[in-house]
């Protein structure tokens, strides 16, 4: 798993599944979770703390926001080689085979379908640390 100091960022436009989502990560250990309501704000905090030299090391992200989706914001991160190795999660209720695939395509880690529980939410993060932590992703 990701140690304890991973630094999250938790972006989604209803304040609720951002909470939820929080307290999981919360359960799990994971203490440093920063939020944002959309792709639109998410975006310059994660320039900024990677300016800081504290970036993000994983984001989770709902896909239908205004503003910004987040199918935009992963593959505005995806694009920029600052961020492209960073874990990214998209949680939707988007459950189309086009948009999983759209995902795919653009680089998502993992992707959960709501609703989801907390035992889905580690399953998906377990997956990707050993996405994200094998030979071949670490050689690519």
């Amino acid at each position: 798993m990701f140690p304890t100091s991973t630094r999250f960022l938790v972006v989604d436009d209803f304040s609720t599944m951002r909470k939820i989502i929080k307290k999981v990560l919360l359960e799990l250990g994971y203490t440093n979770v920063q939020e944002a309501d959309d792709g639109k704000t998410a975006l310059p905090m994660i320039q900024a703390a990677h300016d800081a030299g504290q970036p993000f090391e994983f984001i989770i992200s709902d896909w239908n926001m205004p503003g910004m989706q987040g199918i935009d914001l992963l593959k505005n991160c995806k694009m920029d080689p600052r961020f492209k190795s960073v874990p990214f999660m998209l949680v939707t209720a988007e459950s189309e085979q086009k948009h999983i695939l759209e995902a795919a395509k653009a680089g998502v880690s993992d992707y959960v379908v709501k609703p989801f529980n907390s035992a889905t939410l580690k399953g998906k993060l377990e997956r990707c640390w050993a996405k994200h932590n094998s030979p071949v992703t670490k050689t690519a």
